[in-house]
């Protein structure tokens, strides 16, 4: 029997929640099922997104350090869409700048990647049909 039930959380680290709230609400329009002074967690489906000010992190993450937000990319989060060229359209009408893409991968997925004001990459990702 596996100890992991299901991904519950993704605990994001950002340097402005005001900034990151109103890109996550802009971009995604997720529910807001709790926010605080510093930190606000939004619903995606079956899973949340916390997003915690940085200066919150050092309690959760010891002894490790918090990584400053231009150290460069350390995670990929990849959202299923069933057309990556419409989504991103709308993403960059919602002021999402895309960092690449779309684009066809070898692995069979179209995919167009961009980041949120902290440096989290996002990717959407539409599967291809087989040829």
């Amino acid at each position: 029997m596996s100890l992991l039930v299901a991904l519950e959380v993704v605990t994001l680290f950002v340097d402005d929640l005001g900034e990151a709230k109103a890109f996550y609400r802009k971009v995604f329009e997720p529910e807001i099922v709790y926010q605080d002074e510093v930190s606000c967690v939004l619903k995606f489906g079956g899973a949340m997104i916390n997003l915690l000010h940085a200066s919150q992190a050092p309690e959760l993450i010891e002894p490790l350090p918090v990584a400053p937000a231009n150290s460069g990319a350390r995670i990929l989060l990849t959202i299923k869409v069933a057309d990556v060229d419409a989504v991103c359209a709308s993403l960059e009408d919602r002021g999402a700048r895309l960092l690449n893409g779309p684009i066809d991968r070898p692995w069979g997925r179209r995919t167009a990647a961009f980041a949120d004001p902290s440096g989290h990459v996002w990717e959407v990702a539409q599967e291809l049909a087989s040829a």
